[in-house]
């Protein structure tokens, strides 16, 4: 009788030949089970897959992944599952950990953080490290929800890894600004749909306050100006991508046209520059900390700017 495998990965893919072929190659001798599941690719996805010795199994396609996750761990027969997107990749570092964390029976799933290259740099802010993600578990300890970018269910007990990049899934997340706006353009409509679905109704101030404390969370608040250009970049990237999830919103409840009442649309303009200019301010005056005459100018701003908010 054929032994049960111990490690089952996990990959569920469309199109993404070129990254899965260097997924697969750094668990080749690590997983004990492949299971590739394939939603409809038009490249040589599947043909890749197989020169590894991956099962795989056909599936609909779907505009994002969380509905078909389940579906590709119930063909997975290992006590353990790796999940595993086909632009991410296992160093030999992580992998050695894993190995040890399979030999207790306290562990039943276990957070790992997430190195992030977007646009061919590595993000050490802008809220996108650690990002940590359950993606190694005993099988039936976790269930994915069927809404986007959703967190999974867990049964039982968790570890969370140490936010070091030797124990880091590498992950090429965005190659190129092409790349971001064209899955934005799929994931806004979507979450878009969620919106209406939940019965939320858009707001003038959605427009101008969501996007606004959006790029001053990912900038500002989580440093994303540490970043450099890259972070600058991403941030107005991400701002932009809230403020479409809000304008698809706005056309999926009918494109009402209404007029734009002054007091509301002031409000909300007033709301947006007075939120950015706190984090604008706080950000040079850190910067100018030692410059006296700077950080008075930067003080006498702030405070202008607060007496003239409801005006």
């Amino acid at each position: 009788m054929k032994n049960k495998p111990l490690i089952s990965a996990v990959i569920n893919v469309r199109n993404e030949a070129d990254h899965l072929r260097k997924c697969l190659k750094s668990i080749k001798h690590f997983a004990n089970e492949i299971i590739v599941v394939d939603m409809h690719s038009t490249d040589n996805s599947v043909a890749v897959a197989k020169e590894f010795g991956a099962q795989v199994y056909p599936y609909r396609w779907m505009k994002f992944v969380e509905p078909a996750r389940n579906f590709a761990i119930s063909k997975a027969t290992g006590k353990w599952i790796l999940l595993l997107d086909p632009d991410e990749y296992l160093g030999k570092h992580l992998k050695k950990e894993l190995l040890s964390i399979i030999k207790r029976s306290d562990i039943d799933w276990v957070k790992i953080p997430r190195k992030n290259i977007i646009f061919g740099k590595w993000l050490r802010h802008s809220r996108t490290w650690p990002d940590y993600l359950i993606r190694f578990f005993k099988k039936n300890s976790v269930t994915w929800k069927k809404e986007i970018h959703s967190q999974p269910s867990t049964k039982g007990n968790g570890l969370t890894l140490l936010d070091s990049v030797k124990l880091a899934i590498q992950h090429n997340a965005y190659p190129s600004v092409t790349q971001f706006i064209t899955r934005a353009l799929r994931y806004t409509n979507i979450q878009a749909d969620e919106l209406k679905q939940s019965g939320y109704k858009v707001k003038t101030s959605d427009f101008l306050l969501k996007p606004v404390q959006e790029f001053n969370s990912r900038f500002f608040f989580d440093e994303g100006y540490k970043d450099g250009i890259h972070g600058l970049i991403f941030g107005l990237l991400q701002s932009f991508a809230i403020c479409l999830i809000y304008i698809r919103l706005w056309e999926k409840q009918g494109s009402i046209d209404k007029p734009l009442l002054k007091e509301s649309f002031v409000s909300a303009s007033q709301e947006a520059v007075f939120e950015y200019g706190h984090w604008f301010n706080k950000f040079f005056r850190e910067e100018y900390s030692k410059n006296v005459f700077k950080n008075l100018l930067m003080r006498i701003s702030h405070f202008l700017t607060r007496l003239t908010k409801n005006f």
